[in-house]
């Protein structure tokens, strides 16, 4: 059964708790469009004036370098928003984004949002915590880049995979290249960092999930020593 606009808005966790008379107008403003995989959806450095919903698929934020080599800032999955930060500045893009498997994507555009904004306080509060939730893992990225070794990151990627799925059972959507992308690592040390971890009885991984046995190994992997 597909979804109404309206009925993928309410699954949004950035629109918790927005009232539904919100929700309803922002429905109406909104367009969805089809990527397959591979295609990008936003270019860094273009102007922006949108923000972003996947409905379907995965996304993957990234940046990348002069010399070709990209650099994965995150990976994206149902219910996931990008570009919200041009929906407040015209500031142009900070990242690519690109198509990991064929997407559906909801776009709302900035002046439809702005005007619901200047109307409901509910809702410059949900933008108001999406961008703080999104520095607060920004610098969560960073130290785990900065203090951490290769198992530190890796513990600290699978715990917030857990933290996103809401179990020690999760999907596993991610490819040991993924992994190494997102982490700084490569992917024969990645896939050898799970195979040891894995041996240990820490993670259990299976053809579509990955789930945490021992956390408290994974949290030790994560502290700074």
């Amino acid at each position: 059964m597909t979804l109404s606009h309206l009925e993928i808005l309410r699954t949004v966790p950035m629109l918790a708790g927005v009232p539904e008379s919100d929700l309803a107008a922002l429905a109406k403003a909104t367009q969805e469009r089809s990527y397959p995989a591979g295609n990008t959806i936003l270019r860094q450095a273009a102007h922006g004036d949108a923000m972003y919903i996947v409905v379907e698929g995965q996304v993957k934020v990234l940046l990348i370098g002069a010399d070709g080599r990209e650099v994965i800032l995150s990976v994206l999955g149902p219910g996931a928003i990008f570009g919200e930060m041009s929906l407040l500045d015209d500031a142009p893009r900070s990242a690519h984004v690109v198509a990991m498997t064929p997407c559906r994507i909801i776009t709302l555009y900035r002046g439809a949002f702005r005007e619901r904004l200047r109307a409901s306080p509910d809702l410059s509060l949900a933008m108001l915590a999406a961008l703080s939730h999104r520095l607060r893992r920004a610098d969560e990225r960073i130290r785990a880049l900065s203090l951490l070794d290769v198992n530190g990151r890796v513990a600290h990627l699978l715990l917030q995979q857990s933290a996103d799925a809401g179990s020690d059972t999760f999907p596993r959507r991610l490819t040991h290249q993924t992994m190494a992308e997102l982490i700084g690592a490569s992917r024969e040390t990645v896939s050898r960092t799970l195979r040891h971890l894995t041996d240990r009885g820490v993670i259990a991984i299976a053809r579509r999930q990955v789930t945490i046995l021992d956390r408290a190994s994974l949290e030790a992997a994560v502290r700074p020593t």
